[in-house]
């Protein structure tokens, strides 16, 4: 397997539509939402060198990016994705490292967190030094809450006010696992 993950730039704008579509397919088989993007969007986290992208030559294998919320007190790192050929490598791993590293360096005062309900990103978090909590320790930016949207279960999120869902929250222990 020769891939690299390496900070998206860009250069790889030609992918933002793959990257979009993995997500929704990924979304479709795990009969869960992850937040749905749009190529344009992808384009601009390449932009400002807060996505971290996974290339097997010319191929796209692999993405996840950064999202700032609440003044960049807050810092997500969102829609990783993996080629389903690309699975079970340890590439997600690898890719959630290289995001967080670079959330740590670009936005060092943040909270970083995240929310799924992949067992698979559970474990790499916990590994990545990540610990679960309670919503009410994340972002309460309405904006953030939107990306939901998208998911099957968000009518739990908002009939609980945000306080409850089958998502996993996550937020980053400074100093764990570093």
């Amino acid at each position: 397997m020769s891939v690299i993950v390496i900070v998206a730039n860009q250069s790889h704008k030609m992918y933002a539509s793959i990257i979009c579509q993995m997500m929704e397919d990924a979304a479709k088989v795990r009969g869960t939402g992850i937040a749905k993007r749009k190529p344009e969007y992808i384009e601009t986290k390449m932009d400002q060198g807060n996505a971290v992208i996974a290339l097997n030559h010319e191929n796209v294998v692999g993405f996840c990016y950064i999202e700032t919320w609440e003044n960049k007190k807050f810092v997500a790192n969102s829609g990783l994705i993996v080629d389903p050929n690309y699975r079970q490598t340890g590439l997600a791993k690898k890719i959630k490292s290289e995001i967080l590293k670079l959330s740590k360096e670009k936005y060092p005062s943040a909270k970083l967190f995240g929310i799924t309900t992949s067992l698979a990103v559970m474990k790499i978090n916990t590994d990545l030094g990540y610990k679960p909590v309670t919503y009410s320790e994340l972002t309460t930016d309405n904006a953030f809450w939107a990306g939901c949207k998208s998911c099957k279960n968000v009518d739990i999120l908002e009939r609980t006010e945000h306080k409850i869902c089958l998502c996993t929250g996550m937020l980053y222990e400074s100093g764990l696992n570093t």
